[in-house]
């Protein structure tokens, strides 16, 4: 294969125009997909020696050249040179460069349908890998703070109107315990991506006795995608299931960003932001803007849009591929990044947070202490309706004097924070993402 020369090139070549059309952002994105076009092809070749479609010697020889490939795409030195369709063709041609006719049998029982299958699932299964290790800190910080500021007050709301005392330690909690569930969501797009649809071809197998079971444990898969037909449906699904699982993270954090934006604002004075982590004005030298929250806000809210986007590519597509599905890789594959930064910076700032301890020493917040009168009321004797009505009218006639000794005891309240059953859950959740098979897998596969 020479430079130009597409995969699938015969006698008729297409215009320029076409192929600049068609091929789109290909190259750009592929350069994601770089590290896992190299791995997929090591386990495939090792599988075609294993069925007598490559020598021993020509399998040594393509392994050596796929392996210096990996190392220069971990050093960030592979690129897709001008005229190469894509990262599937670039490997092939610095193969069949380096070892002539060898490099071209690679590609025997597989199809650039599969290839770029296995490509994204062993792309998306590190990318998961490394959200969840992000996850994960930012749990542990809010959990940290919550402990940190358990018996700390500050005011409940609903409709935005003071309504109930609340603590620091019950609002770093809920959003700790929110990100049980998003890693809930986390692991089934782990257990969904972390199967294999290497063998696939085109959709629909091959006559060549593939070993499809063995590139699955080469590549240290849980499983394979069985039906062939499925593997190929399942491109666009993955993306889609994957997406919604990031969305659901981007969810919280987005929430706990408007959170901070809203109670660093002077008029709520409840945390205050590092100073050097917020940004002034070109007029007015007293601002400290909440940039970062600010951008992590609408960071989180694109990517909770991007479900439906994949949804909208390839929701009206019936089996087999289309070249259609080629566009979600432009709004898919870099959203991880995207959530990985938003989750670094909002670690690093709520680990930095100052958190306001006499909130309530204003008495614009006496108010919320109502519900505690009438419960002490109605733990006396007094008919619920009863003491709600007293309280109200002594609120109305400015008579209402707060207790501010709250006595909850009851699981996840103020008095009982549950924080250790949170922990349990997240440990339990997080133990059931199955990275040590990978590993073992792929430093196989890299250094045998």
């Amino acid at each position: 294969m020479t430079k130009n020369d597409n995969l699938w090139t015969k006698s008729v070549r297409m215009t320029d125009e076409i192929e600049r059309f068609t091929i789109g952002r290909d190259r750009e994105m592929d350069l994601y997909l770089a590290p896992y076009d190299v791995l997929g092809s090591m386990a495939h070749i090792t599988m075609l020696q294993s069925i007598g479609l490559l020598t021993q010697q020509e399998l040594d020889q393509l392994l050596e050249a796929l392996r210096d490939i990996y190392c220069q795409c971990e050093r960030g030195e592979f690129t897709i040179e001008e005229g190469v369709e894509d990262v599937h063709s670039q490997v092939e041609l610095l193969l069949t460069r380096r070892l002539g006719d060898v490099g071209k049998k690679i590609h025997s029982g597989r199809s650039r349908n599969d290839q770029v299958l296995v490509d994204l699932k062993l792309y998306i299964r590190q990318q998961l890998r490394e959200v969840f290790v992000l996850t994960r800190q930012l749990f542990d910080e809010l959990l940290t703070q919550s402990e940190r500021h358990r018996d700390v007050l500050m005011p409940g709301y609903t409709h935005l109107q003071i309504a109930m005392p609340s603590s620091f330690g019950l609002w770093f909690g809920a959003y700790a315990e929110s990100l049980v569930d998003d890693m809930q969501y986390l692991l089934a797009a782990w257990r969904i991506t972390n199967r294999n649809p290497l063998g696939s071809a085109a959709g629909y197998g091959s006559s060549f006795p593939l070993r499809r079971q063995m590139t699955t444990d080469l590549l240290g898969f849980a499983s394979m995608d069985y039906n062939v037909v499925y593997a190929q449906m399942g491109r666009g699904k993955t993306e889609r299931n994957v997406a919604f699982s990031l969305a659901s993270i981007a969810g919280t954090v987005a929430k706990l960003a408007f959170d901070a934006c809203l109670f660093s604002n002077q008029n709520f004075g409840f945390v205050r932001l590092p100073d050097d982590c917020t940004t002034g004005s070109s007029i007015m030298p007293h601002k400290k803007n909440p940039d970062v929250f600010e951008l992590i806000r609408a960071k989180c809210n694109k990517l909770q849009a991007l479900p439906q986007t994949i949804t909208l590519i390839m929701n009206n597509l019936p089996s087999g591929y289309f070249r259609d599905l080629q566009i979600i890789k432009e709004s898919f594959l870099p959203a991880f990044d995207e959530l990985k930064d938003c989750l670094r910076m909002a670690t690093y700032i709520i680990h930095r947070i100052t958190v306001n301890e006499h909130i309530l020493d204003n008495p614009i917040y006496d108010p919320m202490f109502s519900v505690e009168t009438v419960n002490r009321l109605a733990a006396d004797g007094v008919p619920f309706r009863d003491a709600y009505r007293q309280v109200g009218l002594d609120i109305e006639a400015g008579r209402f004097t707060p207790d501010k000794n709250l006595h909850h005891t009851h699981e996840g309240s103020i008095g009982n924070l549950c924080n250790d059953h949170i922990a349990a859950l997240m440990d339990q959740v997080c133990s059931e993402f199955d990275f040590a098979q990978v590993d073992r897998s792929l430093e196989k596969l890299l250094n045998s």
